[in-house]
């Protein structure tokens, strides 16, 4: 039984990966992102660390929203790029100075700080535990040593998320 779980559970992180080829949502993953926006957004039937992060596009202008997961650890809260550096929301973050919006049952306006690479292993580590559609971007075990996760911090953005 174990081996059939862990079977499913290989071919499902395969499944993820594609739908996210080139760090990238496909239109599929696209479509269903909106749709986890709005019912992170509203805080009814999603989980309690499910939230909806508005950040104004650097090419646009325009507000864009996407469903996130918030990962608290040593008493505050982090959001991390399972897509890694590349990915949009980290870029128009960047772009933004890190100035962005919670959605959640109500706006909180927020400024996200990047951490330096040698903090992130914990706050990775603690994400992939509160986050399992995240686990087949990251290629280390939620349960593995922290030693792991230094070593593929300098991979995955993860930003601190401070009120304004």
């Amino acid at each position: 039984m174990n081996r059939i779980i862990q079977a499913l559970v290989g071919r499902f992180g395969v499944l993820k990966r594609k739908l996210y080829e080139g760090s990238r949502p496909g239109a599929f993953m696209r479509a269903w992102n909106r749709i986890d926006a709005r019912l992170y957004a509203s805080g009814v039937f999603s989980p309690r660390n499910a939230v909806t992060l508005e950040v104004v596009g650097r090419n646009t202008g325009r507000p864009t929203s996407l469903p996130v997961a918030v990962a608290e650890h040593g008493g505050e809260r982090f959001l991390v790029s399972m897509l890694g550096p590349n990915a949009n929301w980290v870029r128009n973050v960047r772009a933004a100075g890190g100035h962005a919006i919670l959605r959640r049952r109500g706006r909180e306006a927020v400024t996200l700080e990047e951490i330096p690479v040698e903090q992130r292993a914990p706050v990775l580590r603690r994400y992939l535990a509160v986050a399992p559609g995240a686990r087949p971007h990251i290629p280390v075990d939620r349960r593995a040593p922290l030693s792991e996760f230094e070593a593929i911090a300098h991979q995955y953005p993860v930003f601190r998320i401070r009120g304004r």
